[in-house]
This record gives structure tokens, sequence and C-alpha cells, in this order.
């Protein structure tokens, strides 16, 4: 393998030896420009579940979008996050001006059933034009918040906005979600026998780098110590 140099401002240092001989890259993210923080981030952090959120606008518009960077964060008080990140000229998603402005969500998740209707949401639209309606995406009402859930999601979490964080400024900087999660809709179908969601039943999918998404059907076990 060549040497990297960081000509051209991408921040690729020089290639570094390892006692073991195993060759390695070192990339300086502090001098690598954002789209190319991005491509490099969303090809190593693997792999992501998928938040498939709906929202409202003040004039009750719907809106449902997918987003990767998605996790929980703790249960005491339950609490998830995801994060809209800005488009590439620097304005809002729709997403975060929906929440903005009726500071509650659903994020649906996403089984392999339902991912080609997820990845048509992904489509730009004008703002205020609903997701469900341009892709025939039947919707549910919910019960504690305004914004509908997505019908056949086997599991959808009704949120209320805890905070909104914002890192960065400008093109693909972050809002940072946290939602209140106050209550969840489950699928029976995807109970197993003891009583909780089984993975291989949920069946739901991951997202990968550039268009390549997992399914989370193989599974191994190992006992903590």
């Amino acid at each position: 393998m060549g040497r990297f140099s960081d000509e051209g401002g991408y921040g690729l240092l020089k290639v570094s030896q390892r006692p073991s001989c195993e060759v390695y890259m070192r990339l300086d993210f502090t001098a690598l420009p954002p789209r190319e923080a991005y491509a490099w981030m969303i090809a190593t952090i693997l792999p992501r579940p998928i938040a498939w959120v709906s929202t409202i606008s003040a004039e009750g518009k719907t809106n449902l979008a997918p987003f990767s960077f998605f996790q929980g964060v703790c249960s005491n008080p339950p609490t998830l996050m995801f994060v809209p990140v800005n488009q590439r000229d620097g304005t809002k998603k729709d997403t975060t001006r929906n929440i903005e402005a009726v500071p509650e969500f659903v994020v649906n998740l996403v089984p392999f059933a339902l991912s080609e209707q997820m990845n048509s949401t992904a489509e730009l639209l004008p703002y205020g034009e609903s997701e469900f309606e341009q892709f025939g995406i039947a919707a549910a009402p919910s019960e504690r918040v305004r914004p509908p859930r997505v019908a056949a999601a086997p599991v959808a979490f009704e949120c209320a906005l805890d905070r909104i964080v914002h890192i960065g400024a400008g093109p693909l900087a972050a809002n940072v979600m946290f939602g209140r999660i106050l209550c969840a809709h489950v699928s029976d179908g995807v109970i197993g026998a003891e009583g909780r969601p089984d993975a291989a039943k949920l069946d739901l999918i991951g997202r990968l780098g550039g268009d390549a998404y997992v399914r989370t059907r193989d599974i191994f076990s190992m006992e903590r110590p």
C-alpha cells in the first residue's frame, strides 16, 4: 500500500505500520471537509438502527423521514435520540422544523418488509407535502402525541421532545433530538416465547455505508461476565 498525505485538504495522513504488520490508515478528522468526514463515519459506524420518524407541522401537515443516527439513551426516564443533520445548503430538514413547532414525534422501527417504503420517504418533498400520502403509507392515530404512527411498523415509540442539542452550524451540522418515550405500540406478531420482542420476528434492518443495508437475523449469543 502506498503512502497517504494530507495534500488537497482531505486529512489523509501517512500509513502507519503496527508491530503486528497490519497496515492502518490514519485520518485527521479535524482537517476533513464535512462531506468527507460524513462519508467515513457512515462507512464505519455500523450497523446503524433506523428511526423512521413521523412529525406534524403547526398547520397539521404530516411528515415521515428515516434517520440512521439513532439510539436509546436511558430508561430512567425512558429516552431516545435521533439526529436530523442540516441539508447540504445549511437549511433545516422538515423534521427539525416540525419538531420545533410541535415538540412531539413518533419513532417507527423498520422491518425488512417495509424497507422499500422507508427508502421512498428519503426523497425530498416540498415542505408541507406528506410522505404518508405521497407514497401510500398507511397511518394510524397515536394515543399521546399528535403525529400519527406507521400502521404496519412492528414497534412505534410515541415521544415528547425533551430537548434539542445543536452541534455545529451550516451544512451537515446536527440537531440532536432527545425524546421522552411516553408509550410504545408493539405488534403481537413479534413477541417471543418469553413475552419480549423476538429479534428474528422483528426482522429489523440497519444502515451500512452507501446504499447497503443489513437484516438482523444473523444472531449469536454470549453470556455476560
